[in-house]
């Protein structure tokens, strides 16, 4: 009886967990809607145009360039669509041996349009091809958050650096995402990854960010004994890293 008392409590806070997980997932995807709702009309406008285009050539090799530009065009949004269903509707909390390179490519599919819009160029540095066992989504969704953040750190553009190494001496893999934003104060520094905490003004609409982003980060990457530090200077810019373990082993469970 004793028992069923205990495990109740631990198992309906698994339950909060996942909920609060899932629902920060989905606001991260709300922040993209508008850039890839802008992405798809440009992509259907590509397509009409080459399929009216093609409906009026006799020249075949001429129809033919057009059905290819309506097949690429097709093929780009497919990919976008999967891209964001597949993050929006994976729950799944298995660990596995990952490629945190092709992890990170699979976000910027989902951010491109997006940071490109806010005019920020990326700047890609990998080294080698490092691997971590990790859960894919929710380290998908800690790249997000953070890819987000540092956008909306830079209204006016900028340069966004993201690097991937391994550390052979300490056994972890480190993903950092250096933006050249407005930085972050010393005195909120040691605040942003607490829970409903956060830096952001209110938008054009009267929303500002929920706060649970960095803190849904810390809470992912401190179950995969991992850590988040970040570094950064008022008007220069901010830099999160990321370290996880290349092996990851369960946390002893809590009398």
């Amino acid at each position: 009886m004793i028992g069923e008392d205990v495990m109740v409590p631990l198992s309906e806070a698994e339950q909060l967990r996942q909920q609060l997980l899932q629902a920060q997932k989905l606001s991260s995807v709300g922040a993209l809607a508008s850039s890839v709702a802008h992405e798809f009309n440009n992509i259907l406008t590509t397509i009409i145009n080459y399929a009216r285009l093609a409906l009026r050539q006799q020249d075949e090799a001429a129809r033919t360039q057009a059905l290819e530009k309506i097949l690429k065009g097709s093929q780009r949004a497919a990919t976008i669509i999967n891209s964001m269903l597949g993050f929006a509707r994976n729950t799944s909390t298995q660990r596995e041996m990952t490629d945190l390179i092709a992890l990170v490519e699979e976000v910027l599919v989902l951010t491109d349009k997006d940071l490109s819009k806010h005019r920020i160029q990326v700047e890609k540095k990998y080294h080698g091809r490092p691997r971590a066992e990790v859960v894919p989504a929710q380290i998908e969704q800690v790249l997000l958050n953070l890819l987000i953040n540092a956008r909306q750190a830079m209204p006016r553009g900028g340069q966004l650096r993201i690097e991937v190494r391994e550390n052979p001496r300490t056994q972890m893999v480190e993903l950092s995402i250096a933006d050249s934003g407005v930085g972050i104060p010393p005195d909120r520094l040691r605040l942003i990854f607490e829970p409903f905490y956060t830096t952001k003004e209110p938008d054009a609409t009267g929303r500002g960010g929920t706060g649970l982003g960095l803190s849904v980060c810390r809470q992912i990457i401190e179950q995969h004994q991992g850590r988040i530090r970040v570094e950064s200077l008022v008007g220069k810019g901010s830099t999160f890293t990321v370290k996880l373990p290349i092996v990851a082993h369960e946390l002893p469970e809590k009398n």
